[in-house]
């Protein structure tokens, strides 16, 4: 069961005070990595615009861009060692020491079968969900529906909304199933206690202001503007905004639930930090489709987002910098188009019209 995690995220160990009276164990082994490495404010701060300024330029110059982060590894190279230890590194072997003891509390000859289920079940669902992103049928009867009974108005709409339900269905419901049939097991124990959340809710803003400024000036080029939102008809009234906003969000947690949690929280009294590196192979194949630079980028964000699930015992930290990120994206190609409308729902009175007459129209034939 995912209980919230005592020790700091900074790879320290709190839970063992008789370590700090000695000086010893792991909370003295990262006490001072920073003084170690010669890491100052100012290097880690440095490290953070050029990041900046690299991703700005990927967007315009590919080529150029990934030059600039090829250099910019040879020149942070002490501050990235330090904050890949530290954050990432010490915190997978806290996991680690955790999953030996939770293997030598197990009796002897005991046999976890959660990987097995675990790994299969999300095998299948991540098949099924491919297959079925691609069902033409599928598109077809919504297109067919929308325009039936809404006069085509929001049948991009449904398509979204569509897309949406059906990761729902494969990200929440299929793994929410198999767990019914994994005895002790319970899905809320996955990581979505909210228990803690204000707690690290600094760790979200410190991950949304690195993200920021990058996407406010990549904003500015016309392939963002013309790229989101996704659902292209989003600002051409509040009802498709509204709509939308909330179906993304949906999305993105039901995204979160299987990779950061399901897939990984079963798994770390087997593997430890292992766990992580299983479900971030999956996480980077399904951005494959995407630009190489977003694809090679889900690997670091996989593991950052697992490793921050497993330690604080809860995937809130992904659900929210993803939907934060999201959204901002897409407001801001609205607003820099200068294409949020006034309107409430879109053709509103010839929606309506139809309906009654559709509606007077049952009314007479039932009546004969």
């Amino acid at each position: 069961m995912t209980q919230e995690k005592d020790g700091s995220l900074d790879g320290t160990n709190t839970s063992s005070p008789e370590g700090d009276e000695r000086g010893e164990g792991p909370a003295n082994e990262t006490s001072g990595p920073q003084k170690g490495l010669g890491i100052s404010n100012l290097a880690l701060a440095s490290l953070a615009l050029y990041h900046v300024f690299a991703t700005v330029v990927t967007h315009y110059h590919r080529s150029i861009g990934a030059a600039l982060y090829v250099v910019g590894i040879a020149i942070f190279h002490r501050p990235l060692r330090f904050l890949l230890k530290r954050y990432l590194a010490d915190n997978w072997r806290l996991l680690n020491e955790e999953a030996e003891q939770a293997r030598a509390r197990k009796a002897p000859g005991t046999t976890d079968y959660r990987p097995l289920v675990v790994l299969v079940v999300s095998a299948i669902s991540l098949a099924l969900l491919n297959y079925t992103n691609n069902s033409r049928d599928l598109d077809h009867w919504i297109q067919q529906w929308g325009r039936a009974y809404y006069d085509g108005h929001y049948t991009q709409l449904f398509d979204s909304l569509s897309w949406v339900l059906i990761r729902v269905l494969g990200y929440i419901v299929v793994p929410w199933v198999a767990t019914l049939f994994m005895p002790g097991e319970r899905f809320s124990s996955y990581g979505l206690s909210p228990r803690g959340f204000f707690k690290h809710l600094w760790i979200y803003g410190l991950l949304f202001l690195i993200i920021a400024p990058s996407l406010v000036m990549v904003s500015y080029s016309e392939p963002f503007q013309k790229t989101y939102p996704l659902y292209k008809l989003a600002g051409r009234s509040y009802l498709d905004l509204i709509v939308w906003c909330v179906g993304y969000a949906l999305q993105f947690f039901a995204l979160e639930v299987f990779f950061r949690g399901f897939m990984i929280h079963p798994l770390k009294d087997s593997y430890g930090a292992n766990a992580i590196f299983f479900m971030a192979l999956p996480y980077c194949m399904i951005h494959f489709r995407k630009p190489v630079a977003e694809a090679l980028g889900a690997v670091l964000a996989g593991m950052v987002l697992g490793t921050l699930s497993l330690r604080t015992g809860s995937i809130w930290c992904g659900v929210l910098i993803h939907v934060s990120v999201a959204w901002s994206m897409d407001f801001l190609a609205l607003g820099q188009r200068s294409a949020f409308s006034k309107m409430v729902w879109a053709n509103h009175r010839s929606t309506r019209l139809k309906l009654i007459r559709g509606g007077l129209r049952n009314l007479g034939r039932n009546r004969l």
